[in-house]
């Protein structure tokens, strides 16, 4: 077993809104560590927060992607999605939303009406994967991944639950269709439980750190969320867990291309993003 080590702690980078549905914690871009964390482009953390009832839903209205992936990850609340391509769907407790923004598309997301009218804890994950440039200018798509969808691996006797969002654990494979090798899985360990997570040699590796108390090797996380990155060297991450603990894991092959980005866009050179400005004024990513 050859053990990755921590390479860093980070807490969030910036704290903003997202529209007014949206509280989040940045953790990357802002904390710099863009080339650490290839072919990952954003991570938003949003809550948790408490929103009181509303007759109007909370959230962000439309705007436009291209070249990439968004993944949202529910953990508290619900949000509806719809967009220029004609799919919409809400996503509840559990369930994750894979929206491939391709070739452009123009989206909103919502605060669930029900969940509007009735208020509540939110809490979700926004994680941004990069397309490579053969896909950059593929057909937008939309995956909705229920939570009944998406498999659950027992870690150990005490409780240990791993969820297969995208990748593999072993021999379980998670429902989500991905353009490079990606593993996104979601963690929640059991207080005593001591895990040997077997991880890609030469993937870029994080984790949120959302809540409890961990260690990974020599360096312990507790209390509020960080992002944890991790050596590319190694295969296996040992976890012992202190208290009860939910972490998010991303792995993923770099995609080793040129990065031009502006606001909702990522392309490979600065003449591809002024096009995709250009296309979304004219109308060509389409309206909802």
């Amino acid at each position: 077993m050859n053990t990755k080590k921590v390479r860093s702690i980070s807490k969030a980078g910036s704290s903003h809104w997202v529209g007014d549905g949206f509280p989040v914690q940045n953790f990357f871009p802002s904390t710099g560590i863009d080339n650490d964390i290839n072919p990952f482009l954003m991570l938003d953390y949003a809550g948790p927060a408490h929103f009181d009832p509303s007759q109007k839903p909370h959230g962000v209205g439309e705007h436009p992607h291209r070249g990439f992936e968004t993944v949202t990850i529910a953990y508290k609340g619900s949000v509806e999605h719809k967009d220029s391509a004609g799919n919409q769907g809400t996503i509840h407790p559990g369930d994750v939303q894979w929206m491939t923004a391709g070739s452009g598309v123009v989206h909103e997301e919502m605060h669930e009406r029900e969940f509007s009218k009735k208020g509540g804890e939110f809490e979700m994950i926004q994680l941004w994967v990069n397309l490579p440039k053969a896909h950059k200018m593929t057909s937008p798509r939309y995956q909705t991944l229920l939570n009944s969808d998406i498999p659950k691996v027992n870690l150990d006797q005490n409780g240990s639950v791993a969820r297969i969002i995208a990748g593999r654990l072993n021999e379980t494979i998670g429902p989500a269709n991905t353009f490079t090798p990606v593993s996104l899985i979601d963690l929640n360990l059991a207080a005593g439980s001591r895990i040997e997570l077997p991880v890609e040699t030469g993937f870029n590796t994080a984790f949120l750190f959302v809540n409890g108390s961990v260690k990974i090797g020599d360096a312990s996380v507790y209390d509020q969320a960080r992002l944890i990155l991790m050596d590319t060297a190694g295969d296996t991450i040992v976890l012992e867990a202190i208290k009860d603990s939910s972490l998010l894991l991303m792995a993923g092959r770099p995609i080793n291309e040129p990065v031009a980005s502006y606001g909702p866009f990522v392309m490979n050179t600065k003449e591809e993003i002024f096009q995709a400005i250009q296309d979304f004024q004219s109308g060509k990513m389409g309206r909802i």
